[in-house]
C-alpha cells in the first residue's frame, strides 16, 4: 500500500514538474500585439510666390490656422503699378484692334475692284492679325500680373499651427523664402517598429488604439486614439537605439507608420506612444 502511495506521489511529482517546464519555456501566446513609437507632425514651410518687402505678419508661434486665412501681406505697390499699367496696355490694343479691323473691313471689298490696292489690302489685313496678336499678348500679360499681385499675400494651405515665425515685417524676402513653419493639424502619424516576427500578424488598413502617457483627469485614464496602420516598409534594418522595445536584444525589424485623424491639441511632435493591435480584429478604419 505505501509502495502504491509513493509511486503515486512520484508520478504527481514528475508531471508537476513536466507542466513547469513546458510552460516556462512555452512562448506566451497573445492576441494583442504591443509596439512603441513617437508622434510625427507633417510641417511646411509657408513662403511668398514673389519677392519683396513683407508689411505685415499677422500670426505669432502657437497660433492656430485655418485653410485659407490670411497670414501675411507684403507691400504691392509696385506689383498694383505694374498691374495697372497692363490693364491700360490692354485697353489700348482694344482700341487698336478695333480700328485695324474696321479699316480692313472697309478697303478689302474695294481691293475686289481694283479701287484699292491688293498690296494695301494686304497690309490691312496684316495689320490686323497683329493688332488681334498684341491684345492677346496684352491679356496674358495684365492676367501674370494681376497673379503676381495676389501672391503678395499668403493664406494658410491647410489648417495647422505656425511652430516658427522665421522673418519679422519691414524684411526683404525673396521668392519662396521661408517666412513661417507650420505643423499641419492632419494627417498626424505615428513612427514605430516592429519584430520580424511579428510582421506577419499586421497589415496595411488594420485598426490600432494608440495611447499617450498623459492621463486625461476627466476619465482618470491614459488619453486613447483611434489610428490605422498606413505604411509598412518592405526593407527590414536593424533596431535603431531609440527604439523602445519589450524585446532588448538586436534584431531585424519593419518600420510602420500608424494615422491618426481624430487628432487634438495635445498630441506633440515627437511624443511618446504606446500602440495597442487586436490580432483578433480583421476591421479597417477609415482611409
Amino acid at each position: 500500500m505505501k509502495k502504491k502511495i509513493v509511486a503515486l506521489i512520484l508520478i504527481i511529482l514528475i508531471a508537476g514538474l513536466c507542466i513547469f517546464f513546458y510552460k516556462a519555456n512555452k512562448k506566451d501566446i497573445s492576441n494583442e500585439l504591443t509596439l512603441f513609437g513617437n508622434i510625427e507632425v507633417r510641417q511646411v514651410d509657408l513662403s511668398f510666390q514673389v519677392p519683396g518687402l513683407v508689411s505685415k505678419l499677422l500670426k505669432e508661434e502657437g497660433d492656430i490656422v485655418k485653410k485659407g486665412e490670411l497670414v501675411a501681406v507684403m507691400d504691392e505697390s509696385d506689383y498694383d503699378a505694374n498691374f495697372k499699367r497692363a490693364a491700360a496696355e490692354v485697353d489700348r490694343t482694344i482700341a487698336i484692334q478695333k480700328d485695324a479691323a474696321d479699316k480692313y473691313n472697309r478697303y478689302a471689298p474695294l481691293g475686289v475692284d481694283d479701287t484699292v490696292s491688293k498690296q494695301e489690302v494686304e497690309s490691312l489685313y496684316n495689320a490686323q492679325n497683329k493688332a488681334n496678336a498684341d491684345y492677346k499678348a496684352a491679356v496674358a500679360n495684365k492676367n501674370y500680373l494681376s497673379n503676381q499681385l495676389k501672391y503678395t499675400k499668403l493664406y494658410a494651405p491647410e489648417n495647422g499651427t505656425i511652430m516658427v515665425r522665421v522673418i519679422e515685417p519691414g524684411s526683404n524676402v525673396a521668392k519662396g523664402q521661408p517666412v513661417y513653419t507650420m505643423a499641419k493639424t492632419n494627417p498626424v502619424w505615428v513612427r514605430a517598429y516592429v519584430n520580424e516576427t511579428d510582421l506577419g500578424n499586421i497589415k496595411y488598413g488594420q485598426g490600432v488604439n494608440v495611447y499617450t502617457d498623459t492621463v486625461n483627469p476627466q476619465t482618470g485614464e491614459k488619453r486613447e486614439y483611434k489610428g490605422q496602420i498606413g505604411y509598412i516598409s518592405p526593407v527590414a534594418e536593424f533596431t535603431p537605439k531609440t527604439v523602445q522595445s519589450t524585446d532588448t536584444r538586436t534584431d531585424l525589424v519593419y518600420r510602420i507608420r500608424v494615422y491618426i485623424y481624430d487628432t487634438d491639441e495635445f498630441l506633440r511632435q515627437g511624443m511618446p506612444v504606446t500602440i495597442k493591435v487586436d490580432l483578433t480584429s480583421t476591421s479597417k478604419e477609415r482611409h
